[in-house]
């Protein structure tokens, strides 16, 4: 998983972690490339329009949640594009600041 293992320990010791994410899925809102910082998150609190870090079949997704139920949330990228259901225990990281560019 590369970047995603060291930022996913330092949040899982509490910590903000800034990272530069690769790929178009999220243009418009977070562009390829722009430093983004990930805090902390409480699953509980994600909500619809939050754009989190979550495991996905077996690594991670930067993406944005659709929708937000008791215990689960739809994930999906910033091109309309739907990929599905997480459990929200699976959410570790919300974008806190997206920074200039």
């Amino acid at each position: 998983m590369g970047w995603a293992t060291e930022a996913l320990r330092a949040l899982a010791r509490g910590e903000q972690v800034t990272i530069r994410p690769r790929g178009g899925s999220m243009r418009g809102r977070i562009e390829d490339g722009q430093r983004v910082t990930l805090g902390p998150v409480d699953p509980a609190t994600v909500q619809a329009g939050d754009v989190v870090l979550v495991r996905w079949k077996g690594g991670v997704l930067l993406h944005l949640v659709k929708e937000a139920t008791g215990d689960r949330v739809l994930i999906g990228n910033n091109l309309g594009r739907v990929n599905g259901w997480a459990r929200r225990q699976d959410v570790v990281a919300r974008v806190v600041q997206v920074h200039p560019r």
